[in-house]
């Protein structure tokens, strides 16, 4: 089950700090992230579950499965793309996030498509 040339699922990132719903005293650092999930394959395919792995500065590594993203389970055409935006919850103000999608395509192939390793950062966090 991999990312193959007729499976070419692409995956964009942009990531914001959430102050005001942080408590940076209480170890809570809460970070808003926007996903872009581009078909670029040569196939239709269906998103079906996600998986994620979140990790904070103290290494702490929290593994996140579901079914869909934010309810939904998309169906992307060629050239199609779909954008949705959640959210994590970190206790340090730097931490990571990287995982997968399992597709689903229209010949009845189950493939994974990976979602790049991105960063949550509190601003000035790192110099």
């Amino acid at each position: 089950m991999k990312n193959t040339p007729k499976h070419d699922i692409k995956v964009d990132i942009e990531t914001t700090f959430i102050r005001d719903q942080s408590d940076i005293e209480a170890g809570r650092y809460v970070f808003g992230y926007t996903i872009t999930i581009s078909n670029q394959g040569g196939l239709p395919a269906k998103l079906l579950n996600r998986h994620w792995i979140i990790t904070d500065a103290n290494g702490k590594v929290e593994e996140v499965r579901g079914e869909g993203v934010v309810g939904e389970q998309p169906y992307l055409e060629p050239g199609q793309q779909y954008r949705y935006s959640s959210g994590a919850i970190i206790e340090t103000p730097v931490g990571a996030m990287e995982g997968d999608y399992e597709m689903l395509d229209a010949q009845g192939e189950h493939f994974l498509a990976p979602i790049p390793a991105f960063s949550l950062q509190m601003p000035n966090a790192v110099h």
